[in-house]
């Protein structure tokens, strides 16, 4: 767990309500429009979405919006969820995975280091951070940070299995660059789910 002085403590819970606040901008301002059949109905109104929206936990309707790849309304609904059930590890973990899908990896790495304070456990939020990780180029990192969350699961996880084996053959090729680990699509998100850890499918991975 992650720890420092009251007053660290205190501007890092500044800098998080600030990435926050920049994310719901971001998403508030997208010209994109409702995709209602992410969230499992048919052709209806921009006003039906609102109503359905306001009906239905905010990280229900985020995690279906991720699946559609529409990762700015997802974002919108996860700061929704952060309003109404507070800044838990699981509000933070998709906050952070959404802004990453987004390619913000400054903020997804603040929000999922956020989650990651707050619950040291959560293994969706590690196996996320190390997707970040990878996408900056620290490998060795990453690698570390995706056998953390492989083990606090007990290796119970095929996708968090996978993601480990995948960074374990980057490093081994001689022939990787940082140039070419710009894609975060390779592996694989996850969210807390049932009791369970549940792979969070979205529209552009592989």
């Amino acid at each position: 767990m992650m720890t420092g002085t009251r007053s660290e403590r205190c501007k890092t819970k500044n800098t998080l309500l600030a990435v926050i606040a920049g994310s719901l901008l971001f998403a508030c301002t997208s010209t994109q429009e409702t995709p209602l059949t992410a969230l499992g109905h048919g052709p209806n109104t921009q006003t039906d979405a609102a109503h359905i929206s306001e009906a239905v936990d905010g990280l229900i309707v985020g995690h279906r919006l991720m699946a559609a790849g529409e990762y700015e309304l997802a974002l919108r609904a996860y700061t929704r969820a952060a309003a109404e059930q507070g800044l838990n590890a699981d509000v933070l973990s998709a906050l952070g995975s959404a802004n990453l899908k987004l390619g913000r990896l400054g903020q997804a790495k603040k929000l999922l280091k956020s989650a990651v304070e707050k619950d040291d456990t959560f293994v969706p939020a590690w196996n996320n951070l190390a997707i970040v990780l990878s996408s900056e180029g620290n490998l060795w990192e990453a690698k570390r940070v995706f056998q953390l969350a492989y083990g606090l699961d007990n290796g119970n996880s095929e996708e968090i299995r996978t993601n480990l084996t995948k960074i374990i053959a980057k490093i081994e090729d001689s022939g990787y660059t940082v140039e070419n680990n710009n894609n975060n699509n390779e592996f694989d998100l996850v969210r807390r789910g049932n009791g369970r850890y549940l792979l969070l499918k979205t529209a552009n991975s592989d």
